[in-house]
């Protein structure tokens, strides 16, 4: 695995980890379970925060099983030892915070069939399917998962000294060795409760053949993360190779694209469009090239080919169009403004340019965002554009659609461009906006 790639998984797991709340800040959803037990159903506004914890907790998931799955590869090279025991780090981390954040909801769920009947309830609107509880309490209780996950705590055991000390280097390491030190009680707490007696025997056993143990170990931790991905049948982890959008369409979009444009996509198996309303999902800002930057007045201007403001699960990045634009579906919005306006509104996008994925979409904070975020920060602080947040399972919030609905009912952008949702060609001016009004519910047409 290169570098960047590791970086990219390391950041992944320390955002999705810090992401699910721990047991204490789950006081009103423990009391809203209570209530409902006793009353013998939930009320409307118990319903809908019950499904934004477990549409969160799903979310997150998949990205920590995702990462798990990423670091695979690693099993098959012994030769470098340092590497070894920085992926088992990030891959432990993870599995600690998944065994954890899975029993809680077992704990919640398990002996309340109210809770369970619920949980198992299909709800298109937070992208869950039917009997998803059903197949994490299943995963839970395994007796063979359960202990290919305590193959991984004992190796933890025998060589935490060597993890813990990553922490020196800094950075997301430390952050990441945080988040373990946080999960050390927890897991401490599992193994009295599973393995009693038979702990003593699994030690001795596992110290015995520990120095050739490590990549049978590390391939129980991953198949943990890949088995639970497959009965869950998470669509993104099997993403088709080839997109839509072929080196030909992605030479007209770079001939229309100019700064200040937001780009609007679609994957088509993608985990946005499990877990995010209508059929466009997911937003970019194009800030221009370096000279176009230059003549904005910007500085520093950022590397060559780097063109595109883009949050997504490994952070907010400034990034090629190219990477932007490998995607099934696109449409490229305008904006209706002054050129000063939208530079404000590019230096804007730009300062955010390092700050994390907020994977819990809560638009209150600023220092995580998700990609509406970006552009909604973008243009309402940087030119003063008054956007509308709405709540969506009791948080503020902006979905692709309703910033493009805004955006053209107030004449903020014009669609120029769009493809992918009928034919083969580009369609563009008018036709662009009649193909982008029949493709999902547009309030403007």
């Amino acid at each position: 695995m290169s570098g960047a790639a590791y970086e990219e998984v390391l950041e992944q797991v320390v955002s999705a980890a810090k992401g699910i709340p721990l047991r204490s800040e789950l006081v009103e959803l423990i009391s809203d379970v209570e209530s409902a037990q006793a009353r013998g159903y939930f009320l409307p506004n118990e319903d809908e925060r019950l499904r934004e914890y477990y549409r969160r907790y799903l979310r997150l998931r998949t990205v920590l099983l995702g990462a798990i799955t990423e670091l695979e590869p690693e099993c098959d090279d012994q030769s470098d030892w340092d590497s070894c025991i920085r992926c088992f780090a990030v891959a432990y981390t993870a599995a600690c915070v998944l065994m954890r954040s899975a029993e809680f909801v077992v704990d919640l769920a398990g002996d309340r069939f109210l809770v369970w009947k619920k949980l198992d309830e299909a709800e298109s609107r937070y992208g869950i399917s039917r009997r998803s509880f059903s197949a994490i309490y299943k995963n839970l209780t395994s007796p063979r998962r359960m202990w290919r996950f305590y193959e991984s705590v004992l190796f933890w055991e025998l060589h935490a000294d060597e993890v813990m000390d990553l922490r020196r280097e800094g950075g997301r390491l430390a952050e990441l060795i945080e988040v373990l030190e946080q999960e050390i009680p927890f897991v401490q707490k599992c193994k009295k409760k599973y393995l009693k007696r038979q702990l003593q025997y699994r030690v001795f056993s596992f110290r015995r053949r520990q120095h050739s143990g490590f990549r049978k170990v590390m391939f129980q931790l991953f198949r943990v993360g890949g088995n639970v991905i497959a009965e869950t049948k998470q669509p993104q982890l099997a993403l088709k190779k080839q997109k839509r959008v072929t080196p030909r369409v992605l030479a007209k979009a770079w001939s229309i694209l100019q700064p200040g444009d937001v780009i609007v996509t679609r994957h088509d198996e993608a985990l946005s469009n499990l877990f995010l309303p209508g059929y466009w999902p997911h937003v970019a800002l194009y800030v221009g090239s370096v000279e176009q930057r230059k003549e904005m007045g910007i500085n520093p201007v950022g590397e060559e080919g780097a063109n595109v403001v883009e949050a997504k699960k490994d952070g907010v990045k400034l990034r090629a169009h190219t990477e932007t634009l490998a995607v099934d579906a696109f449409v490229i919005l305008r904006p209706q403004l002054d050129s000063e306006t939208i530079a404000k509104a590019v230096r804007s996008a730009l300062s955010h340019v390092g700050k994390r994925y907020d994977f819990v979409f809560d638009f209150r904070q600023s220092d995580r965002l998700a990609c509406t975020e970006l552009v909604y920060r973008a243009y309402q602080a940087g030119a003063g554009v008054d956007f509308e947040l709405e709540e969506h399972s009791g948080r503020l919030c902006l979905p692709a659609e309703s910033l493009m609905n805004q955006g053209v009912e107030m004449n903020i952008f014009e669609p120029v461009a769009l493809y992918g949702v009928s034919g083969m060609k580009v369609s563009l001016g008018e036709d662009a906006k009649s193909r982008l009004a029949e493709s999902y519910t547009a309030s403007w047409r």
